[in-house]
């Protein structure tokens, strides 16, 4: 059994005391830093863990060269303790023991069927064929973790067209009589707020803001209501849009220990586009799941393609997954 296959044996604890352990029985010559060699020694004992017919030689000094750079943060051409922390908890975790979420964002009746339907909107998409994917991720992938993420709005949410007139605009903003239907505004706050004007959608306890029924829930499924604070909108399931404050999903997915979050839902140019840019920030490998997306403007939904794929976010259709 090599050092690795040993710490895999407990749970991949990601302590200091637990990376110094496995950095020292590296470390062959105790000074402190993996040279190449060394670095070499860890790598092909990945590999051996990771697939048991890889030989040695298999593994190239191009990749071992290729992944010294990346973490060599000092530029010394040697990974020291700190880096080897940065090591064992955004690469080998991840390799060696993922763990895995999928993030199904705000497949609601309101999305649907109800007040804001997709298929009434520019890209006239249809919100209920992201059911039929979802449902077979469901079925055949074994995620360790599943979360429905709801918009759960109070009746006075900023974001409402019919609520425009309970809030200031600033002066730059034409008059209230002349705002339409999706039309971007500020409100004076405090803070100052740019907002979209939505038709008045998932609210509170009422029909439009359920699970569309046709949706299968997991009996362990979490769910993590957004949008709930009147003064400011949250598309993201992470984080409300002026990152004042948060949702509990990322204490879930801590809590969970995952490593890669899958993310599809509604709609995927907004709310599933800025889960997947909080996920990639908060560190998570992330995969968007394309075919069981739909959006609402298709020029926004391009735009929102590239900036994920820009942050290395994985693009996939769900039988890829």
């Amino acid at each position: 059994m090599n050092p690795i296959e040993n710490y895999l044996k407990c749970n991949f604890k990601d302590d200091m005391n637990t990376i110094q352990e496995v950095f020292q029985v590296y470390d062959q010559n105790n000074d402190g830093f993996l040279d190449f060699e060394e670095f070499f020694a860890l790598i092909k004992d990945v590999f051996k863990n990771g697939h048991n017919t890889t030989k040695s030689e298999e593994i190239s000094v191009e990749l071992v060269e290729a992944l010294l750079k990346i973490f060599d943060t000092d530029k010394d051409e040697k990974i020291n303790l700190r880096e080897f922390a940065d090591v064992w908890r955004y690469w080998l975790k991840q390799v060696l023991k993922p763990v895995t979420a999928l993030i199904i964002v705000d497949v609601q009746n309101d999305f649907i069927t109800g007040s804001l339907a997709l298929k009434c909107c520019p890209a006239q998409q249809d919100g209920a064929s992201v059911i039929s994917p979802i449902n077979n991720l469901l079925d055949t992938v074994p995620f360790d973790v599943v979360i429905y993420s709801l918009d759960w709005h109070p009746g006075n949410h900023i974001s409402f067209y019919d609520n425009r007139s309970l809030r200031p605009f600033t002066p730059l903003n034409k008059e209230k009589s002349e705002v339409d239907v999706m039309d971007a505004v500020e409100f004076l706050g405090p803070p100052k707020t740019e907002q979209v004007l939505w038709p008045r959608h998932c609210v509170q306890n009422t029909e439009g803001s359920k699970l569309h029924p046709d949706l299968k829930v997991v009996k362990k499924g979490i769910m993590v209501n957004k949008g709930t604070n009147p003064d400011i909108d949250s598309y993201s399931a992470f984080w409300d849009n002026g990152k004042l404050s948060q949702t509990e999903l990322v204490n879930i997915l801590v809590q969970h220990h995952v490593t890669d979050v899958y993310i599809c839902g509604l709609a995927y140019d907004i709310c599933v586009g800025f889960t997947a840019t909080h996920a990639t920030q908060h560190g998570f490998r992330t995969t968007f799941i394309e075919d069981a997306s739909k959006g609402v403007l298709m020029e926004d939904m391009k735009k929102t393609r590239n900036k994920l794929m820009n942050m290395g976010v994985v693009m996939a259709d769900s039988h890829q997954v």
